[in-house]
This record gives structure tokens, sequence and C-alpha cells, in this order.
């Protein structure tokens, strides 16, 4: 495909999704569902099915559209511009972990089923907070003296998104032998949740396992290949969080420039006044320079060079946390009092980005990484 058809595909993909937001209102559900279980709805989760956006990085052969991440971020960035309540962006890096296991029946089953919005998976892999390196898990597993070739796991994996309303989790675990992924329904006897409230008041669940059994035919990845695709499903989940995070941004500047223009005081605008305009052209600024960095990023990534991946995808989060802390910061001071409170949509998207800033590790955090992965003297120009 040439970058022309490509960018084409993709303003088509941004223009569908757009049109989504339009017609379902999710800010109204935002608001709706917002300290529910499980804080969406299933009903809007099918529709997005239909339209292929749960299959956008499934390749072909299982149902999907087999396009690149550049096409998942598109998808991403539109539906964080609404404040859209499912948790495509979750699921999306579970099934990329599913996507980078081993062939097999189940991994064919569980991607026919997502594509088709008949599954929602969750990955569970994260040992504590802000600890985002995934070769540490806390789950263990053990042989299962009862049944031969099958595990028996312990643990626990915290800050499980989407753990509420998931199918099944892609449990990450530590064997005896080697790291491996593993495929849990939910209800599996053995695993309880501890859900509690983001600040966006969607839930997210601490998954315990006590003695539960996994067959072997549910053991998706082991060793290396477990390994990397974790690791891709992580990085790519970064790209796809980065690009949320801009894509609210872009509508949170274009609310509070809506605001500046039809706010009066004095007897004008409040836009006309230069200190504001010095300002929202900052703000602007800041996003274009978001923009460029994420494209960049996205563009180093696609080389198949996991550590330049990591870095790109460190790059991209970082910068996205930070564009999106300027704007949501200077939306609420130029919205004024009115920025603070429930009925205005700002709060919204400030609590938004909270969320997302923290998920997958911070901007300060992925400024380290960047730094460790990245000396000095091999930075690009």
């Amino acid at each position: 495909m040439t970058a022309a058809a490509a960018l084409d595909q993709r303003r088509l993909l941004a223009d569908s999704v757009a049109d989504y937001c339009r017609r379902s209102d999710p800010l109204r559900r935002a608001r709706t569902l917002r300290g529910t279980d499980p804080g969406f709805d299933r009903s809007a989760w099918q529709e997005m099915a239909a339209l292929g956006w749960l299959g956008v990085g499934v390749p072909e052969a299982w149902g999907g559209l087999g396009l690149a991440l550049a096409e998942q971020a598109v998808v991403a960035r539109g539906l964080s511009a609404a404040v859209m309540p499912e948790p495509v962006t979750a699921a999306m890096i579970a099934t990329r972990a599913i996507v980078g296991c081993t062939d097999g029946a189940l991994k064919a089953t569980l991607l026919e089923g997502i594509v088709a919005g008949a599954i929602l998976p969750a990955l569970a892999w994260q040992a504590m907070p802000g600890d985002i390196d995934p070769s540490r898990c806390a789950v263990v597993a053990a042989p299962d003296p009862a049944a031969p070739d099958a595990l028996l796991l312990d643990g626990r994996a915290c800050f499980v998104v989407a753990a509420c309303g998931a199918d099944g989790f892609v449990v990450a675990v530590r064997t005896p032998d080697a790291p491996a992924l593993c495929w849990v329904p939910a209800g599996t006897p053995g695993v309880s949740l501890s859900a509690h409230r983001l600040a966006d008041g969607r839930p997210v669940a601490d998954l315990s396992f006590e003695r539960v059994g996994v067959p072997a035919g549910n053991r998706l990845a082991v060793g290396e290949a477990a390994r990397e695709a974790l690791a891709a499903a992580l990085d790519e989940g970064q790209f796809a969080i980065a690009a949320e995070l801009l894509g609210l941004s872009q509508r949170l500047l274009d609310i509070t420039l809506d605001y500046l223009r039809t706010r009066t005081q004095f007897g004008k605008a409040i836009g006309s006044f230069q200190a504001l305009q010095h300002r929202a052209v900052d703000l602007y600024i800041h996003l274009r320079i978001g923009d460029a960095a994420f494209d960049q990023a996205l563009r180093q990534a696609g080389d198949g060079d996991p550590a330049r991946r990591s870095a790109a995808a460190s790059r991209a989060k970082a910068r996205a946390c930070e564009t999106a802390r300027h704007i949501t910061r200077e939306a609420i001071q130029m919205h004024g009092a009115i920025g603070f409170t429930d009925d205005c949509d700002v709060g919204l998207y400030v609590k938004r980005a909270l969320v997302l800033s923290a998920w997958l590790g911070n901007a300060r955090l992925h400024r380290g990484r960047y730094a460790a992965l990245v000396p000095l003297d091999a930075v690009e120009a």
C-alpha cells in the first residue's frame, strides 16, 4: 500500500469513528454509566464490533482487518475525543497479546470471538502499581498434581482495566521453567475480583488467583514467545493511550476556544483579550508538538526492533502526558469557576486525562525508560 493510500484509509477510519460518536452521544453515556459496573454499554460494544474496530489489529485470517498500529491509534484517538466509556484500548492490548501468541485452536477461537464482539478480553499481568516491566509478574504457576500438563495459578495481578466486564483474562504467569500467557475464563473457580473506581468513575480491579486450574489447552504461549507477545502488547498499548491523550487534548482545546469566542466580559468576547490569545496559542503549539512526536515515534516503532519500539512507545506516552497536562489545566483556568462543575464537559476530559496519564506508566516513568533504552550519544537529530 502506498503512503497516499494509507493516509486515505486512516482518514476514512477517522471519519467513521467521528460519525459514530456524533450519533451515539458518548458524553451522555459517560455521565450515566460512571460509578456503575461494568461501566460501559455492551450493546455499544456490539456496534463497534460491527464497524470492525475490535479487529483493526487482528490478521484477516481470524476475521480482522489486519491493519497496523497507526490505524489502531486513529480509532483510539477518535473515541477518546468523545470520552467513550467502552474499554476499546484495554481490549486492544489484550487482543494484541493473543495475536502474538503461538497459533492454535484457542487462539483462533478467541480472536474470532473478539472480532465478533462476543468475547471481551482483559490483560492481567501487573505485579504492583507503577511497575511496567513485562518480565515481572506476581502470579505463579505450578504443575497440577491432579491433572497431567495442567497448571495451578496462585498470586495477584493489580490494575486490570475492563476486568469487571471481561469474558476472560490473558494472565501473565511464572512457571517453574519459563514465563507463560494463559487464558482464564471469567468465573473460573478460585478467581476473585477486588474492584475500585478510577478518577473518571470507571471500575478497575485487582485479580486474585487461588489454586486456579488451567488446562494445557489454555496455555497461549510459553517462554520467549510469551515474553515478546506481552512486551509488544504493552508497547502498542502505550501508543494507543498516547493517541487517546492527544485526541482528548485536541477536543478539549476546541471546546475551550469555542468558549473564548462566546463568553463575554466588559462587553466583548474574552477571546479578544491578548493574554488569553497568547495562552491559547501556547496550547496549540503543545498539541502540534505532541502530534509530531507521536508520528515520528510511530515510524521508529515500525522497524521491527523491540528495543526501539519500547523507546518509541515511551517517547510517545511521555510527550502525550505532558500535552494533556498543559491543555487540561489551562482549559479549567480559561473556563473559570464553571470548569470545576460537574455540568461542564471539561471535567469529564480532565478526569479521563488523569486516568490515562497514569495507566501503563506516567510521564516521569517513561522519560526514565527512554533514557535507559536510548543513550545520549545514540539520540537521533
